[in-house]
């Protein structure tokens, strides 16, 4: 699982390194997350293709997966793009979860699902959750993955410990700054409340200072622009039992390219 790519520095690490990574870690199945792809702010369906030619099999979104607007249809035609599940079905394209292949034939649920606090007044993820697992419960396979895009490690956290034992792993993403807490929880799902960014790593979360700096200096509206110079590779590795669903380890990756 793959943190919040940003920009075209984002999609060149992918493009360039993770091909090999799959190679070198055996790695049967990726999920990344790619609502910042485009010039930093929302995704484009050439940028997503871009992602699915490298390697990756499902991109989750967040709150900016609806900042460019022609990716709405594409969002209702393309079931690998995910958006969160709990915006709901009212006049809201695309899906927020979906059952795929991993390389090895095992199959797996992708949950994408967004926090509430600090962020958009939608359908409250742990209720949609249970909903989602109940009407799943004989029909889904055991490996889950779910990415929680959230702004609070508080409300991740929670997050992760309501779902324990009932999907392999909780990862959060949106805050672009990876956590030290991944682990395994009691009852076998894999959690970690940040996964961190792909980016520039000399900026303010992805975004040049230039342009992020004023907004806390002087309180004056800027327009962000994605940062420059060497990347950091964000992601997790997670093994999971295919199957009882258990996770057996999470390991952190992080690797920094030369732009």
């Amino acid at each position: 699982m793959i943190g919040d790519l940003i920009g075209k520095p984002g999609r060149l690490a992918a493009e360039r390194h993770l091909p090999q990574l799959r190679d070198e870690r055996a790695i049967d199945f990726v999920v990344a997350n790619g609502e910042n792809l485009a010039g930093g702010m929302g995704l484009t369906v050439s940028t997503a293709h871009a992602l699915f030619d490298c390697g990756v099999d499902v991109i989750t979104s967040g709150n900016h997966i609806w900042d460019k607007r022609e990716i709405y249809p594409e969002l209702e035609r393309e079931e690998r793009i995910l958006r969160p599940v709990n915006y709901g079905d009212l006049d809201v394209p695309g899906r927020g979860f979906g059952v795929f292949h991993a390389m090895d034939g095992t199959e797996v649920v992708v949950v994408n699902a967004q926090g509430r606090t600090y962020m958009q007044p939608i359908e409250n993820p742990f209720t949609t959750l249970d909903r989602l697992l109940e009407d799943g419960a004989d029909e889904w396979p055991a490996v889950r993955l779910v990415d929680f895009h959230c702004e609070l490690t508080s409300e991740k956290t929670a997050f992760g410990v309501y779902l324990d034992g009932r999907v392999s792993a909780v990862c959060g993403t949106h805050t672009h700054v990876p956590t030290a807490d991944e682990r395994i929880m009691p009852h076998g799902t894999a959690f970690a409340c940040d996964i961190g960014m792909t980016g520039p790593v000399d900026s303010v979360i992805g975004f040049a200072p230039a342009t992020v700096l004023p907004r806390f200096i002087n309180g004056l509206p800027t327009r962000f622009e994605v940062g420059s110079g060497p990347v950091i590779f964000n992601a997790v590795q997670i093994d999971i039992d295919t199957t009882t669903g258990g996770a057996r380890t999470i390991q952190r990756i992080s690797r920094l390219f030369e732009a």
